[in-house]
C-alpha cells in the first residue's frame, strides 16, 4: 500500500501551506499528490504550480469535472501536464453533482453513466493521439454538416498510457469505474463496507476479461493524530456533516446515501435534517463516531498502524491522506507521523 496527499480545494490563503504540505510529502516519498476543484480554482492550474514545484511525486486531479470541460478539452489538459511534470500525471474525473453541473456549468445532470462512458471513451482515443471520431448520443465528433473535421493531438504525453480514475460512489459508478478506468477514487471508505464496493468494481472488470489485478484502490481518509481516538474525531464532524447533510439536496446527496447503506440510517436522516435547517453545529454533533472512526485515520502512530493493516486487507492500494490539524506544522507532523505508521504496518508497498 502506497500514501498519497489530498490538497483538497485551493484559495482562502491557504496556498502557500498546501504548497508546503506537497513538497513534504514529496521528501517523504508519498506517491501521488491530488488537488481537487468544485466551483472556485481549477485543478489543473493548481496542479500545473504543484508539480512544477516538485521532484518525484506524481500529481492527479481528484476530480476534473465532467459538465466543465469537453473531453478533448481533458485529454489536452492531461497531455500538456503530463508533459510539463516529466510523466507524473494521474486523470481522476467525475460527474460532480447536479447543483454544480446544472447551476455553475448549465449541463443537465441527465444519464451520468452514459456520460461518463462517452467521455471516457473520447479522451482515451485523443490520448491515443488518433483522429478523434466519435457518435454517441452525448457527443459527436465531428459536428454533422458543418465545417469541423476529425483531428489529433498535437501533443504527445511522456507515457503512452496516462492512468485514468473514476470518482464514484454508487454501485452502478463502480461498475463502470470498474470496467472503464484504472482505479477508483473514494470517499468515505470503509473496510467495513469494502467487500460491497469492490464487488461492484469487480463485476465492471470481469466485463472486460480482468480482475482486480493492477486496479488502483484510492479512498481518501481525513488522518488526525493524538492519545485520544474520540477527541481526534471532533475536528472531522463539520467535513463529514457538509458532506452527508449538505453537499447536494434532500433528493439527491450521493454521501447521504452512502451513510445508509453503510447501515447509518437515521443518523443520516437527522445530519441532513439538521444541515439543511442551517444548524450546521448540530449536524457536527450529530455525525456517530462510529462513522468518522471507520472512514479516518484516527489515534496514535500505533492506532494508525493497526487501522493501515485492516485497510490493506481490504484492499486499498493507494491510502489518500487528508491531514487535519490546529496548525500547519501539526499537519506537517501528521504526514511525517503517517509515514511511520505506514513502515510500522508492515504493508507498505
Amino acid at each position: 500500500m502506497r500514501l498519497g496527499l489530498n490538497l483538497g480545494y485551493w484559495g482562502g490563503g491557504n496556498d502557500a501551506d498546501n504548497l508546503a504540505l506537497a513538497k513534504e510529502a514529496d521528501a517523504l516519498g508519498f506517491d501521488v499528490a491530488w488537488v481537487a476543484e468544485a466551483y472556485g480554482s481549477d485543478a489543473a492550474t493548481v496542479l500545473a504550480w504543484v508539480g512544477a514545484q516538485t521532484k518525484n511525486i506524481d500529481i492527479g486531479s481528484a476530480i476534473f469535472q465532467i459538465p466543465g470541460r469537453s473531453p478533448a478539452m481533458a485529454a489536452m489538459t492531461a497531455a500538456t501536464l503530463d508533459t510539463l511534470s516529466g510523466g507524473r500525471f494521474r486523470l481522476g474525473l467525475g460527474v460532480s453533482g447536479p447543483q454544480v453541473s446544472e447551476g455553475w456549468h448549465g449541463v443537465r445532470f441527465d444519464k451520468p453513466l452514459a456520460r461518463t462512458r462517452e467521455y471516457s471513451d473520447i479522451v482515451k482515443m485523443a490520448l491515443r493521439r488518433e483522429k478523434v471520431r466519435y457518435e454517441g448520443e452525448h457527443y459527436v465528433l465531428p459536428l454533422p454538416d458543418g465545417p469541423g473535421k476529425a483531428l489529433q493531438l498535437t501533443v504527445h504525453p511522456v507515457r503512452e498510457n496516462i492512468p485514468l480514475y473514476l470518482a464514484a460512489v454508487g454501485p452502478k459508478n463502480l461498475e463502470l469505474a470498474g470496467e472503464l478506468f484504472d482505479g477508483w477514487l473514494a470517499i468515505f471508505y470503509s473496510p467495513e463496507y469494502a467487500k460491497e464496493a469492490l464487488g461492484s468494481i469487480e463485476a465492471g472488470r470481469a466485463k472486460v476479461g480482468k480482475t482486480l489485478d493492477g486496479f488502483d484502490v484510492v479512498p481518501t481518509m481525513p488522518i488526525v493524530v493524538g492519545e485520544d481516538k474520540r477527541a481526534c474525531a471532533d475536528p472531522i464532524r463539520w467535513y463529514a456533516a457538509l458532506y452527508v447533510g449538505g453537499m447536494g439536496s434532500r433528493e439527491k446527496n450521493f454521501y447521504n446515501q452512502l451513510a445508509v447503506r453503510m447501515g447509518f440510517d437515521d443518523a443520516a436522516k437527522q445530519v441532513q435534517d439538521l444541515y439543511l435547517s442551517r444548524d450546521y453545529d448540530g449536524a457536527a454533533a450529530a455525525v456517530p463516531y462510529e462513522f468518522i472512526e471507520q472512514t479516518s485515520l484516527l489515534g496514535t502512530k500505533e492506532h494508525i498502524a493497526d487501522r493501515m493493516r485492516v485497510l490493506a486487507a481490504s484492499g486499498v492500494t493507494t491510502l489518500t491522506l487528508s491531514p487535519f490539524g490546529a496548525t500547519q506544522e501539526e499537519k506537517l507532523a501528521t504526514l511525517r507521523t503517517a509515514v511511520e505508521a505506514l513502515e510500522l504496518s508492515g504493508v507498505g508497498g
